[in-house]
């Protein structure tokens, strides 16, 4: 099955973009655009799923258009010639704002979500797993367009605790000998855990021993803050964090902490007022030394999207926003399957959380 990681995200592409959907699309295929409308005398932007490059077999054609009110055009063209036109008469962009449109991949239709709002499904005209190729024009700016799997194995992990633990309390060295520092156990399966959380479901029920997660429901409704979910497993070396949303045109600052208990291992703070991206740890309710260094500005602006991707490894977090390297964050509570609560808050819309 095509994604799974395979499929590196588009970021920053140059518009008018086109650029291929590696292994074609399948069931259970999602893809997630963010981007901004720009304020230009022009009124239409398109993203389009089609095979080939030439724009002569379009199997969904998505068209906002600005004249006349406002509509949203959805097509297909077969061999040049276009089929009967939807017209959904709502707009749910504006010019000038950002957006967030997520195209699910089903059996019968592709359903469309834009900024956690249901919006739209168009029945498939063709086949969709001959859909190879995406495509945007028009008056849009896209900061990314990222490629999930929803249909990925679920399996438990084996616990992962680094040597010479860090805990609040030291453990007492047991009378005659030495304690044994705990060995590091590895993850056995290659196959990841797929988390994808949704408004209402903070954390995977249990059934006989086995996580039964929840089928992936359409969510009518931007994440609710502050937001607060378990990470089933905890952290383990390859585990992936993805957290997206749209930052609040007058935001001071917002946070993404990682939990152990009443501890935090990971605290991420943006703020803008002080043009900083702050990170430090919190043990026995005590601050640890701040970290603030960057390589390059401030990753982060007011009134536009973001993507931020925590990877888990063997000694540190490594940090992506928006798809360029930020910084590695040394672990400083080291028994890294005991950190398994995420929060998020503050000045954004919060519109994706995934765990993988």
């Amino acid at each position: 099955m095509s994604f799974g990681g395979s499929q590196p995200a588009y970021q920053n592409p140059v518009i008018p973009f086109s650029g291929p959907i590696h292994g074609g699309l399948q069931d259970g295929h999602e893809v997630v655009v963010n981007g901004l409308v720009l304020q230009t005398s022009g009124t239409r932007f398109s993203v389009n799923f089609q095979h080939g490059f030439d724009g002569n077999n379009i199997a969904f054609h998505f068209n906002p258009r600005f004249e006349s009110g406002g509509v949203v055009v959805c097509n297909t063209k077969q061999n040049g010639s276009w089929g009967q036109e939807e017209r959904r008469m709502k707009m749910p962009f504006q010019k000038g704002a950002p957006f967030e449109i997520r195209f699910q991949v089903q059996s019968t239709d592709f359903k469309v979500i834009v900024n956690g709002n249901y919006f739209i499904q168009y029945q498939h005209r063709i086949p969709f797993h001959q859909v190879d190729t995406i495509a945007i024009e028009g008056i849009v700016q896209v900061s990314y367009i990222n490629f999930q799997n929803s249909r990925l194995a679920l399996i438990q992990p084996p616990c992962y605790v680094l040597p010479h633990t860090m805990t609040a309390k030291p453990p007492r060295r047991p009378k005659g000998g030495k304690p044994k520092p705990p060995q590091p156990v590895w993850p056995t399966t290659a196959s990841p855990i797929t988390q994808m959380l949704f408004p209402g479901i903070h954390s995977a029920p249990q059934m006989h021993g086995a996580p039964v997660f929840p089928s992936l429901p359409v969510t009518n409704q931007l994440y609710p803050l502050p937001f607060s979910t378990s990470i089933f497993g905890g952290l383990y070396p390859s585990r992936n964090i993805i957290v997206s949303g749209i930052i609040l045109s007058a935001a001071d600052k917002f946070t993404i902490n990682l939990r152990c208990g009443n501890d935090i291992a990971f605290h991420l703070n943006p703020r803008f007022k002080e043009n900083a991206v702050v990170r430090n740890t919190q043990i026995n309710y005590s601050w640890g030394p701040e970290e603030r260094g960057l390589p390059r500005s401030m990753p982060f602006t007011r009134g536009q999207p973001f993507l931020v991707q925590i990877k888990c490894e063997i000694h540190c977090l490594k940090v992506s926003v928006n798809g360029l390297h930020q910084f590695d964050y040394n672990h400083r509570i080291k028994n890294l399957c005991s950190i398994n609560q995420l929060e998020v808050s503050g000045d954004i819309q919060l519109t994706q959380v995934q765990v993988f």
